[in-house]
């Protein structure tokens, strides 16, 4: 059984990292918004930043899809929190057909497979540095590249001059490629990043006036009308079950050290009837006594470690819940869950010394990757034995470990990892993110 699509949509992706799109997707979400349109946004992939900058665009929570790690059943259910909206713009990720080597769920993870599946044409983002026509070459490919892939057109970007412009629109009339925006170059409408990417939206010095400044600029250079018409929905399968949640009160730490937990789990515990109840560990905060599992997310911990060094209160109220109620960390959280965390000048902070893990960021190795695991232990209501899909990027590095295997872990590619989390009694933790738990 089939469903339409309750809005139609469009896919801003890129030939590559860096070319705009970000800032190109926050533009459009508020210049679209203030034209009275409810804008429902995505994010293809794992990243697990950009959503709440979607959402401080628009209004409205942005989730992530991704065909590696997601069932179609997921993915349909997620799109679903499209009801209500006028209009759907899912950003993508790195390069429109930029996947893993081996399929997952139902793809490769690739920002295409998205489009595809959901009938979403391409709006390319193409940086116009150092080229004229040729950009037209780059364009043609990625049209003509899958042919089933519907595409709409380009937006150029870090256009040089008026004459710039008229080159690389002559370029790509000849090959029958719509331009629906040109975008002069400008050095001051670029978001601040650090080591993983984009620093948090909480963080921004000045996000609203950044946004208003980006939604200006497309207004001026894009053509909005000719975006609204190029949207397009497509049937899709009834969806299935957002994720179930781990537990029925889940305290979940919640502030600038512990915030990458991706949207649609927590819609979906809430949807389940679950009680969500954050609080701050670097206020100091303890999880609630009524919580039946603490969840420390990933985030920052390396940038907050003398903070929580420091936070008696939040620490002993983790070692007073893990006597008898499970604990988990994932990533910066995990982190934290360890004996000791090093930062990036080689400094020893004390952690919550619940499992026998000590990490240190000043020894920085990039970890990414999508991940598979097999529980070896359960995590609060997911039992022993669950197939649970997942994301790693971390730069930090295990310097001593001594606990019991978590889950048995493998890459994209199904070679086995390392790294495969810990648990000691009733706390556990991983460094991969969890995306879906799979069949």
């Amino acid at each position: 059984m089939t469903s339409p699509l309750l809005a139609p949509g469009l896919l801003i992706a890129a030939p590559a990292s860096g070319t705009g799109k970000t800032t190109v997707m926050l533009g459009l979400l508020r210049a679209l918004s203030q034209d009275g349109l409810a804008v429902q946004p995505f994010k293809s992939g794992p990243d697990y930043i950009d959503p709440a900058f979607h959402r401080a665009a628009c209004g409205r929570p942005s989730f992530n899809l991704d065909s590696w790690a997601m069932e179609a059943g997921l993915i349909d259910a997620i799109t679903a929190q499209a009801a209500g909206a006028d209009i759907v713009l899912a950003e993508g990720s790195m390069g429109l057909f930029d996947g893993v080597a081996r399929p997952g769920a139902v793809g490769n993870g690739a920002s295409a497979d998205l489009a595809r599946r959901m009938g979403w044409p391409v709006v390319l983002v193409l940086d116009a540095s150092g080229q004229a026509q040729s950009a037209a070459a780059t364009a043609l490919g990625f049209r003509a590249y899958d042919p089933a892939l519907p595409f709409a057109g380009v937006i150029l970007n870090r256009v040089a001059s008026a004459r710039h412009e008229s080159l690389i629109r002559k370029g790509m009339e000849a090959m029958g490629i719509t331009v629906l925006g040109a975008l002069p170059r400008r050095g001051d409408l670029v978001l601040p990043e650090r080591h993983l990417g984009l620093v948090q939206a909480m963080e921004h010095p000045d996000l609203e006036r950044a946004v208003a400044n980006y939604a200006a600029f497309i207004r001026e250079h894009v053509d909005l009308a000719a975006i609204r018409a190029c949207a397009r929905g497509a049937a899709v399968n009834a969806p299935g079950r957002l994720p179930d949640p781990p537990a029925q009160t889940i305290a979940m730490a919640s502030d600038a050290a512990f915030s990458f937990i991706y949207p649609h789990l927590l819609e979906g515990w809430r949807r389940a009837g679950a009680r969500v109840l954050p609080f701050s560990p670097l206020a100091d905060e303890a999880p609630s006594g009524e919580a039946d599992l603490v969840w420390l997310p990933g985030g920052y911990p390396e940038l907050h470690a003398g903070a929580i060094t420091a936070a008696g209160t939040f620490l002993s109220g983790l070692a007073r819940h893990a006597q008898n109620r499970p604990v988990h960390g994932e990533c910066g959280g995990y982190m934290v869950l360890g004996q000791a965390l090093i930062d990036k000048n080689g400094q020893s902070h004390r952690m919550a010394g619940l499992l026998g893990l000590e990490t240190s960021y000043a020894r920085r190795k990039m970890h990414l990757g999508y991940r598979h695991a097999q529980l070896l232990a359960p995590i609060g209501g997911m039992a022993g034995g669950a197939c649970l899909r997942g994301h790693e990027f971390h730069y930090s590095t295990i310097v001593a470990l001594n606990d019991e295997a978590l889950a048995s872990v493998t890459d994209a590619n199904g070679d086995e990892v390392a790294e495969t989390g810990s648990r000691r009694g009733m706390v556990s933790g991983s460094f991969f993110h969890m995306i879906a738990q799979v069949s």
